[in-house]
């Protein structure tokens, strides 16, 4: 049975406008898709469920906004604008979308143009990013989790967390990337992928005893 977008709205209790934003983006993602290649063709014939959703999930787990500012995410890898666009849609605040490929980035500017949502687009490395002082920074499907944590550490602020998507071989990522730094984790069960999880993690720095091996 195809899980489709009231299904999602379902599970999730978006609003309507949220829904018809992610409505839009399904439809430019799959015209865009036939001519770059953002997420595997096979999985859009299930992309409310492998994609909105498994991006979605995230979105509860967004610290608490603070007073005085908008919550700041920044999204690294974004690709296709999963998880950032889709966090963007349902309001996670001041979404930044980080992808050194052009072409992904001419997507990532349409598609926000599209769905009439506010996102900054950084068409580079990772590693040329300034300090954004994030209060989140999320990634899926982008590198093994040391890789991660080396990227978002000098981009989060003072309480800033991680949100990365994750699928079944997390394990074995835990144990090397706790051989390199410390952290405090919530490993939460994913609702797209029962194989999947979700890293929250906070309190990230160098483990200066260890050394990554």
């Amino acid at each position: 049975m195809t899980y489709g977008p009231d299904d999602f709205r379902k599970d999730t209790g978006v609003s309507r406008e949220t829904l018809e934003r992610l409505e839009r983006y399904v439809a430019v993602l799959t015209k865009w898709n036939r001519a770059v290649n953002l997420v595997g063709r096979r999985t859009m014939e299930d992309v409310w469920r492998r994609h909105i959703l498994d991006s979605a999930q995230l979105f509860e787990h967004l610290p608490v906004q603070s007073a005085g500012r908008s919550r700041r995410v920044v999204d690294l890898g974004s690709g296709a604008g999963l998880p950032g666009l889709v966090l963007a849609a349902m309001g996670a605040g001041e979404v930044h979308l980080v992808e050194s490929d052009q072409r992904k980035a001419t997507f990532l500017r349409e598609a926000a143009r599209q769905m009439d949502v506010d996102v900054e687009v950084h068409a580079s490395r990772i590693e040329s990013l300034p300090p954004l002082d994030a209060d989140a920074v999320t990634a899926r499907a982008l590198a093994p989790l040391t890789d991660l944590l080396a990227y978002a550490a000098p981009l989060l602020g003072r309480d800033g967390i991680c949100l990365f998507l994750k699928g079944e071989g997390v394990e074995q990522e835990l144990t090397r990337a706790g051989k390199a730094w410390k952290m405090t984790l919530d490993r939460i069960p994913s609702r797209s992928d029962r194989r999947g999880s979700i890293l929250r993690i906070g309190g990230i720095g160098r483990d200066q005893t260890k050394s990554c091996g």
